[in-house]
């Protein structure tokens, strides 16, 4: 099912907007896809004018970089330890922007977006 991204039909305070055009195509965005732990899986998509973005499907490696030495190492992630967004996201080892995994250095916390930039960038979190 398509999700519609346009602007609403009511105005901030309640009132009926009459536009004077339907729905676009280009209002129509895609359902979300939540990175997982996993063996390394990504996906093209096809943007508006004909760019890409690549979808991180299941990733099981991350580029973490330590603040101390400015080195980025890539490493295998272990598991998802906290997450923001949500709390049942770490159940499901869901990987987002913002959420805490355990690597082979340490804590990290992703930095990048996987599910629009279809790789897993973190920050070692000092101890």
């Amino acid at each position: 099912m398509a999700v519609w991204q346009g602007s609403s039909k009511r105005s901030k305070t309640g009132r009926r907007i009459r536009h004077a055009y339907n729905k676009r195509r280009f209002e129509i965005g895609r359902e979300q896809h939540l990175s997982t732990f996993g063996p390394m899986k990504r996906k093209a998509i096809r943007t508006r004018g004909n760019n890409k973005k690549a979808r991180l499907l299941t990733s099981n490696v991350a580029y973490v970089i330590d603040p101390a030495t400015h080195k980025t190492t890539k490493t295998e992630i272990i598991t998802v330890v906290e997450n923001s967004a949500n709390i049942h996201y770490v159940r499901r080892n869901i990987m987002n922007k913002g959420a805490i995994i355990n690597t082979q250095l340490g804590k990290a916390k992703i930095t990048s977006r996987p599910g629009q930039s279809g790789v897993i960038n973190a920050i070692l979190l000092l101890k």
